[in-house]
């Protein structure tokens, strides 16, 4: 019996961080069953949008991120996360730059259901 080995390699964020600097454009570190998780670096303001079928989450890694809504706002700083809730429309923006960690199902992409000029390439790997 031929058993091929898998080579295990935990992902190191800081390795995948060093290999682009776009900013807001998402990039598939890995997958778990019909999920991506996507890494990020944002700063500035991005533009309002929704996801009309499916929740995203967002994981700070480094620095600060501000939700905003309609009728409030959220700010989620290093090691703290937020679930935006499908529906909802929200505008994420940085103050300085800020790395994110996404979970959201493959296909979404990051304008929602809006296309348009800030609509980043899906699926791409790195």
């Amino acid at each position: 019996m031929n058993i091929q080995q898998t080579p295990y390699s935990a992902i190191n964020f800081a390795e995948k961080f060093a290999l682009f600097h776009e900013q807001w454009t998402q990039k598939v570190v890995a997958e778990m069953n019909d999920y991506q998780f996507k890494i990020a670096r944002l700063e500035g303001e991005f533009i309002w949008h929704r996801h009309a079928d499916t929740d995203e989450t967002f994981i700070v890694l480094e620095g600060e991120l501000v939700i905003k809504f309609r009728d409030g706002e959220v700010t989620v700083g290093a090691g703290e996360m937020y679930v935006v809730k499908k529906g909802i429309e929200h505008k994420p923006s940085a103050a300085r730059e800020t790395k994110l960690l996404l979970i959201e199902p493959r296909g979404v992409f990051n304008t929602g259901d809006e296309t348009n000029e800030r609509t980043a390439v899906n699926d791409v790997w790195i």
